[in-house]
């Protein structure tokens, strides 16, 4: 195939369908009119249902492409420096899952950080691996979790030396990366394959001023959010391999096992679209987010109560390099926690960031940004400013260790389980994993032990009305533990 990066062939054809206008006797059930489901096309537009089409020879099938789908893979797979690529539409937890699954068995050690997204960790419960967790740099003046050290992943190495594989984040929520080139350098000398989770760096390999991704430092398989930071729709991603360590015939067949069969054409045409974007106009569009960025960044240090910070955090513990297009925003000169701010920018200003923690809130730059909506972040904050500062008590961050593994999370799944009060759960072997979403990393999960710390913790976060997710109790009064 020639490579032109202007071209969008799944997209293409897909336009060819609209424009055709073919009589549906096939699913979908709506049928392509206003009528199969009128309420929702007189909101989004009939031609929306008109292309929610099913798998046919002239649009392809992702189960196994041999045509338009697998010429839009091609250039995705060029525009970010792989040797195949996998469109995922079960988002990128059914990437991250089919990377761990393509090289553990049940038993075989994988070594992760312990702050790795809750797909990583239910890539564990359906591999049957064995995790060997990291903990990761933590930053204590802003109490969040940064990358990994190098003699973290040596020494985790030395005592696992028969571990299949090193998974990585890069970058974290908040735009730390790790030292990925020697971290990668290193497991493949000891035999083992790189798996990084890339969710948000998606944008990373169409800007030199941003950090590099994991294609090009040389990792094995690398799972990418393109609509977090590409700019295609939510729940479209793309599974990235490099030949080697990895046969494509495995990943392909647990993809098979993983992702629907019923795949969305909407989800994949954006990604081709996305891949032309980035790769055509990745520089311009990349550069005109980051200096949204800086000049925000800039302007919110100039604010009482705030540090946005940014690259000056290159060379403490855990940070190798930064994304800047990650606008992370501590709050705690306030007098408030991120939580509180989180609700507060969306409730009274309406707008919507990406997450608080206890200390911070994070704010995504990405493609769609532009200089108003940056100024109304900006404005907005001046006057929380002004409201806020110093008028609701501070609170201290808690710092958690890794918990304590006790059993696998698979055993864990499988164990009989039953429900007991937040407050006497202490000592007990956790059932479930509990989080708050976003981020999605769990602060305690399957199989690990539950102690004073991790209670308190969870506590503070209820106080701040915080939503939690993967807990029976969505309330988390209760939790489950193994036991009977």
């Amino acid at each position: 195939m020639i490579i032109n990066h202007n071209r969008t062939p799944l997209f293409d054809a897909l336009k060819d369908y609209y424009e055709r206008n073919v009589i549906s006797f096939d699913v979908p059930g709506h049928k392509k009119n206003r009528e199969g489901l009128k309420e929702f096309a007189d909101f989004v537009g009939e031609k929306v249902l008109k292309v929610d089409a099913n798998s046919m020879k002239p649009l392809d099938n992702l189960g196994n492409p041999i045509s338009v789908i697998k010429e839009a893979q091609d250039l995705a797979a060029d525009a970010f420096g792989a040797d195949h690529c996998f469109f995922m539409v079960n988002g990128t937890t059914a990437a991250v899952q089919a990377m761990i699954m393509s090289v553990c068995q049940p038993g075989d050690k994988i070594i992760l950080p312990r702050n790795a997204h809750k797909s990583a960790i239910n890539g564990l419960i359906l591999s049957g691996a064995k995790p060997i967790y990291i903990q990761p740099e933590i930053n204590d003046r802003l109490g969040i979790a940064m990358g990994v050290s190098l003699e973290k992943i040596e020494k985790a190495i030395a005592r696992n030396s028969d571990a299949k594989a090193v998974f990585l984040i890069n970058p974290t929520y908040y735009g730390a990366t790790s030292d990925l080139k020697r971290i990668i350098s290193l497991a493949h000398k000891h035999g083992m394959a790189v798996l990084v989770d890339e969710a948000h760096g998606a944008h990373f390999s169409f800007h030199k001023e941003l950090p590099p991704s994991a294609m090009e430092l040389g990792a094995d398989m690398s799972a990418v959010s393109i609509h977090k930071t590409g700019g295609s729709l939510t729940q479209s991603s793309m599974l990235l391999l490099k030949e080697g360590l990895i046969d494509k015939r495995t990943v392909r067949t647990i993809l098979n096992l993983n992702q629907t069969t019923s795949a969305s054409y909407l989800l994949m045409t954006s990604l081709d679209v996305a891949r032309k974007m980035l790769a055509v106009d990745g520089e311009e569009v990349l550069t005109k987010a980051l200096k949204l960025s800086r000049e925000a960044r800039e302007e919110i240090n100039n604010i009482e109560g705030y540090y946005a910070f940014g690259k000056e955090l290159i060379g403490t513990p855990g940070i190798f390099d930064f994304d800047e297009t990650k606008l992370g925003i501590n709050v705690t000169g306030l007098g408030i926690t991120g939580l509180k701010a989180y609700d507060i920018l969306r409730d009274e200003y309406n707008i919507q960031v990406e997450l608080g923690d206890v200390f911070n809130i994070l704010a995504i730059v990405s493609v769609g940004d532009t200089e108003k909506s940056l100024q109304k972040l900006v404005q907005a904050l001046k006057d929380m400013s002004q409201k806020y500062r110093g008028k609701i008590i501070k609170y201290e961050s808690i710092a958690l260790e890794n918990p304590e593994v006790i059993i696998s999370p698979r055993d864990a799944f499988y164990s009989r389980k039953k429900l007991v009060k937040l407050e006497d759960a202490e000592g007990e072997i956790s059932g479930e994993s509990i989080m708050i979403y976003p981020p999605g990393i769990p602060i305690v999960t399957l199989g690990e032990r539950i102690t004073k710390d991790i209670i308190e913790y969870i506590k503070l976060l209820k106080s701040q009305h915080s939503v939690f997710n993967g807990t029976e109790d969505p309330y988390v009064n209760y939790v489950k533990v193994l036991g009977t």
